[in-house]
């Protein structure tokens, strides 16, 4: 293979591990966003509560505490064994909803208790999905390996909001969760087909430690490597502040502030990711050229900035403007940070340190409590302006304090 081949940015689909595993993703993420739009709208449409639509959206993240233990297992059996077990697990859960609506004894306190059990280890599937893809490219291959893979997540945003916004529209929700619980068993079976880690990565793995010691020592050395301690920190800020704002309200700022329905809600998604879908071929093309410590910050504070300026607009079609641009911003922030995290971990801490990268996760669900209720009481534009606010002014704050690790243009963070 040549070497315009190997540093091609589609290099990575020419691994045939990678192909099945990019596949796998693609199913799994489109379930993901049907299902979170699908039971979202159910949710709000039959309580008619905003507290109870932001408990939806926090159960679906109620493991993100247990992420790092999966980081372990992956560690201890392989990341392929893990990522087959859990997908297994969704495909049960989503035939059991399709199953239960299907004879007519779905209920909101179903919906919720099934939000609770997927979130008891979705939030760990993009840990493990790329500490896979970490241990199975070279470093060469690794940011477009990762944007490839950003781009199961995007277009499941963009084709799954819309399909599933659609089907459940016009069919009604047992053709959609029947759509889901196909996808998931399709996720599965490829799963299954991916390849193993490489054998000198499977060969440092040993009995001898406990869990707890192998979690013990990947929260050790992110604490002592400062630029990991510092996009940890990022990482937990922007789900607080920037997701939050996207992530679980979208379904309350269709029905409430733009008046329409589950198909409006569905473009509101898609508009988002579309930005995402940009972002990631920007990388794709220019990625090599960037350094990846400059742009998470930079970006970060333009994700938030983007998220300030939606909550003001009042129209439907400015929002989606907007939110594009949100979604720009955001893909040009997370990829270079998990590309960063990959590129400079070592082998033998990777997949713990991805699982610990989950816990940032974890500001999803608090900002999404905490917004539910400035939203009853203040409105959706009074809490999108603070949470701008305070985003942007934490971003500065980070980016003084670890400037050296960040910033400058030698440090590791910033290796091209």
């Amino acid at each position: 293979m040549s070497s315009t081949a190997d540093t091609s940015p589609f290099a990575a689909l020419r691994v045939r591990s990678f192909r099945f595993q990019w596949g796998a993703d693609l199913a799994t993420s489109w379930a993901f966003e049907m299902e979170t739009l699908i039971f979202g709208w159910y949710i709000l449409v039959e309580t008619h509560s905003v507290f109870l639509l932001t408990l939806f959206a926090s159960l679906q993240y109620v493991g993100t505490l247990l992420a790092p233990m999966f980081g372990v297992m992956g560690h201890r059996i392989g990341e392929k064994r893990l990522l087959c077990t859990m997908r297994a697990f969704y495909t049960t859960l989503g035939t059991l909803m399709m199953v239960l609506a299907f004879c007519g004894l779905l209920n909101p306190i179903q919906v919720l208790v099934m939000a609770a059990l997927m979130g008891l280890v979705r939030p760990s599937d993009l840990a493990v999905r790329f500490a896979l893809i970490g241990n199975t490219m070279p470093a060469d291959r690794m940011m477009g390996a990762m944007s490839l893979s950003r781009t199961t997540q995007d277009s499941a945003r963009i084709m799954g909001a819309l399909t599933g916004a659609g089907v459940f529209a016009a069919l009604g929700m047992v053709p959609a969760l029947l759509a889901i619980a196909l996808l998931y068993a399709t996720s599965l079976a490829l799963t299954l087909r991916v390849s193993s880690q490489r054998p000198q990565i499977a060969a440092t793995r040993g009995p001898a430690a406990s869990p707890w010691r192998d979690l013990k020592d990947a929260l050790n050395h992110v604490r002592h490597t400062p630029r990991l301690l510092a996009v940890m920190v990022l990482a937990f800020l922007f789900n607080v502040t920037a997701f939050s704002m996207v992530m679980g309200l979208l379904p309350y700022v269709a029905k409430e502030i733009y008046g329409t329905g589950q198909t409006g809600l569905g473009y509101l998604v898609a508009s988002f990711a579309f930005g995402s879908v940009i972002g990631t071929i920007t990388l794709l093309k220019f990625g090599d050229r960037l350094r990846p410590g400059r742009t998470i910050l930079i970006n970060c504070v333009l994700w938030h900035l983007a998220i300030g300026v939606f909550g003001q607009v009042t129209t439907l079609g400015t929002g989606i403007a907007v939110l594009i641009l949100a979604g720009l911003a955001q893909s040009l922030c997370t990829i270079p940070l998990s590309v960063m995290l990959l590129r400079t971990t070592d082998e033998r801490f990777r997949g713990r340190v991805m699982g610990v990268r989950i816990l940032a996760v974890y500001g999803l669900p608090v900002g999404l409590m905490i917004a539910g209720e400035l939203v009853s009481r203040f409105g959706y534009p009074a809490t999108s302006t603070l949470y701008c606010m305070a985003g942007i002014a934490c971003v500065l704050l980070i980016a003084l304090r670890w400037r050296d690790d960040l910033w400058r243009r030698d440090a590791p963070a910033n290796r091209r």
